[in-house]
């Protein structure tokens, strides 16, 4: 054979860049920089803002009139809620993104919807200028290759992603994408329990090089879903018996669809006949949408769909706005999830006055919304109807579809990864969970800000064909070996030296490296070397790098290296120099030159 198989091995680094979730809940948006490839994962919004800081700082790409496409490789959205999602269409229309849109296919379908509802409000009712039209969320939409779960698809011929299901949100995936040796699996948002409508988050042993997880509730560990359900279910009877009314703010799709089946169930147990309402047009969306993807729900969903759509609710009706002021008990799932806008926010104003009304909080909310601001205690509240002050009862229920701190270790365990890096939630809940990261698995983790980039050193591995010369000479010259790596038709070659001079028509040069060494020492140049002989014989020979010979004059050599000494104002200098292609040896001989410089005086 004319040729070899080699694997080459460096020392590499994934570098890491939050411009949004970085020790904050929202705004999702992680830049990961892997093998020389740079991949974007989630292109959210923040909640909590209402100004230029609702998205993640593009300017650290490029700016508006350069081309976002000659930096980022891929885009990957793992799924279809706004802090995920709400700022695509700005990025990829303002700031000239074209390259590779991986999500799943219910993302896709459902991501426009609740984009063109977040433009309405932000654009049609509050009069924003500097924020994305319908025609660049069609034409952003126009970008995207869809991908299933379990399915590997090839972006170039050095990166691939690999999608799993993640729970959540209908079409939520975790993404593996692999860059040569080099790995990292993206969670997005997840759920490792399973609930009435979806399967809990799975994922193999991937042993990605870094994790990038989600760390909403990285101190919570939360009581079993049994004992929420009767809790909840408690509250709302013991409110509409006495002629109160319940809000609870949820998102059009997720834990609207799950409370929703609870109080259906609950209602045909009871015989209530206390209306319960949902907005306009959310359980129509629902229904159609779980209908095309059945197979994104658990297996109940699936078996029980042919002979009965569990969202064809019959206890539940369409809330209109006209019914805010109706008399009487009713319960109604409004939207948006965090009271930050929208018709939740509407009835809270109306109902917030009567202590006989109670509002109930199923999720996580982003700082700086009306949610956050009440489950945080405060009652006097500055809307745009002047001061409110709030008498009904507030509580929060977690139903959230994320991940708590348990099921965060328990994907660590399950996928194995080398690093894993946290984001997604708040700087103290994340420094703790740290900690246990460290006392269960002994891996690093890191908690990097907003635009800090953290850099992970790694090993990459490089296939290489290795020619006959280049092989000979690795088996003569032990571990040392010079040549040269080339690209030649998109494969590697590593050849010898002289086969990459000839084939590169480069004439050689040789490099002269030279270290001195002053000694406070008055004595002959000979009886230096002399001791200088005896200090490095015996490590060199231990290091098997040869043997020293003496000249005449009291030189001393090894292979290039030449060591000489003379005497200028009663001190001693020694002078060592080698050529390039003895580096490592030379290099040896001044680092021990240095650490024997006081036996050398002393001697």
């Amino acid at each position: 054979y004319n040729e070899y198989k080699s694997y080459l091995r460096f020392m590499s680094e994934i570098k890491i860049v939050p411009l949004g979730a970085g020790q904050d809940v929202g705004r999702s948006c992680v830049l990961v920089s892997i093998n020389g490839k740079n991949i974007m994962f989630d292109c959210g919004m923040h909640m909590g803002y209402q100004d230029e800081r609702r998205f993640p700082d593009f300017s650290y790409i490029c700016s508006q009139d350069g081309s976002a496409s000659d930096i980022i490789d891929c885009l990957i959205i793992s799924h279809f809620h706004l802090d995920h999602c709400g700022s695509l269409p700005y990025f990829t229309e303002n700031y000239g993104y074209t390259g590779p849109l991986i999500m799943t296919a219910p993302t896709r379908a459902i991501a426009p919807i609740l984009l063109e509802d977040y433009r309405k409000i932000t654009v049609d009712r509050y009069g924003e200028t500097d924020f994305f039209t319908s025609h660049q969320i069609k034409s952003c939409m126009k970008k995207v290759k869809t991908i299933r779960v379990h399915e590997t698809i090839q972006i170039d011929k050095d990166i691939s992603v690999k999608c799993y299901y993640a729970g959540h949100v209908l079409g939520a995936g975790m993404f593996l994408v692999k860059v040569g040796t080099q790995s990292v699996l993206y969670t997005g948002d997840y759920n490792m329990t399973p609930d009435r409508h979806l399967g809990c988050a799975w994922v193999d042993k991937c042993c990605p090089t870094v994790l990038i997880t989600e760390s909403t509730y990285a101190t919570t560990i939360r009581d079993s879903k049994r004992c929420r359900e009767r809790d909840f279910l408690k509250k709302v009877y013991s409110v509409v018996e006495k002629g109160g009314k319940v809000l609870i703010p949820v998102f059009a799709l997720g834990r609207a669809q799950e409370l929703c089946i609870l109080i259906e169930e609950f209602w045909d147990r009871t015989n209530l006949t206390v209306p319960v309402y949902f907005c306009h047009g959310l359980t129509e969306k629902a229904t159609n949408y779980y209908k095309l993807f059945i197979t994104w729900t658990n297996e109940k969903i699936k078996q029980t769909f042919v002979k009965r759509n569990m969202f064809d609710f019959k206890h539940i009706s369409p809330f209109d706005r006209s019914y805010i002021n109706n008399p009487g008990p009713m319960v109604v799932f409004a939207t948006p999830g965090m009271l930050h806008s929208g018709m939740s926010l509407n009835i809270f104003k109306a109902w917030c006055h009567d202590p006989k009304n109670m509002l109930i909080m199923p999720g996580y909310c982003v700082a700086g919304t009306m949610g956050h601001k009440l489950l945080n205690g405060t009652r006097k509240m500055e809307t745009d109807k002047g001061t409110i002050t709030v008498h009904m009862a507030v509580e929060y229920m977690s139903f959230s579809a994320h991940a708590d701190a348990k099921g965060i270790l328990q994907l660590i365990k399950n996928c194995s990864p080398k690093n894993v890096v946290l984001v997604h939630g708040e700087d103290r809940k994340m420094a703790f969970l740290m900690e246990k990261i460290d006392e269960q698995f002994h891996i690093p983790s890191f908690k990097p800000a907003n635009g800090e980039q953290i850099s992970i050193p790694c090993d990459m591995e490089v296939f290489a064909v290795m020619s006959k010369e280049a092989y000979q000479a690795t088996r003569n010259n032990g571990k040392h070996f010079d040549g040269m790596l080339i690209e030649e038709k998109n494969q590697l070659k590593l050849l010898s030296k002289s086969e990459a001079e000839a084939l590169l028509k480069l004439k050689p040069h040789v490099l002269n490296l030279n270290y001195k060494l002053t000694l406070n020492l008055n004595l002959e140049p000979k009886v230096i070397l002399e001791r200088l002989h005896t200090q490095l014989s015996s490590i060199i020979s231990d290091q098997n790098m040869g043997k020293f010979k003496r000249q005449l004059d009291g030189t001393l050599n090894i292979q290039s290296i030449h060591i000489t000494c003379t005497t200028v104002c009663n001190k001693a200098v020694v002078h060592v120099s080698w050529h390039d292609d003895d580096s490592a040896i030379g290099k040896t001989i001044a680092d021990i030159l240095e650490e024997c410089r006081e036996s050398l005086i002393t001697n």
